[in-house]
């Protein structure tokens, strides 16, 4: 006889499970999106590594969990609008030994695709996780 403790804490991994799969496909979007970005240099690595696992993905994991690609290209656009914080424009960084200028975008546009694919991708897994019955 099973007593309320081991049902708990089935449906507790129940639930937690998706998150899982969710993140894991996070993971696989950030592969995707520096494979992209870094193509000329190592991004051909990522991006092999990024279809493998997504092939793994799609044949262990929930299909519903892939939403979380979006949010994975997110965060190197959050990368991209921190690293150009102090753009647009020319901008000067001085050490005591020397100076050095960098022409940096303005980090806006990053951020708020950043925000926008992060927030459609959590609402959207809620909403399938909801549906499913989660």
């Amino acid at each position: 006889m099973r007593d309320n403790r081991d049902r708990t804490a089935e449906a507790v991994g129940e639930r937690g499970a998706p998150w899982g799969w969710f993140l894991a496909w996070t993971a696989v979007g950030a592969g995707a999106a520096l494979g992209l970005a870094a193509l000329l240099s190592v991004g051909v690595i990522l991006l092999a590594a990024a279809a493998v696992a997504a092939a793994l993905l799609l044949r262990k994991g929930h299909r519903t969990t892939a939403i979380g690609a979006l949010a994975g290209v997110a965060l190197p656009l959050f990368y991209l609008a921190y690293s150009n914080r102090g753009g647009p424009g020319t901008v000067c960084r001085s050490t005591a030994t020397e100076t050095s200028c960098t022409d940096e975008f303005a980090p806006l546009p990053f951020l708020l695709t950043g925000i926008v694919l992060l927030a459609a991708s959590f609402l959207v897994f809620r909403l399938l996780d909801r549906r499913r019955g989660n």
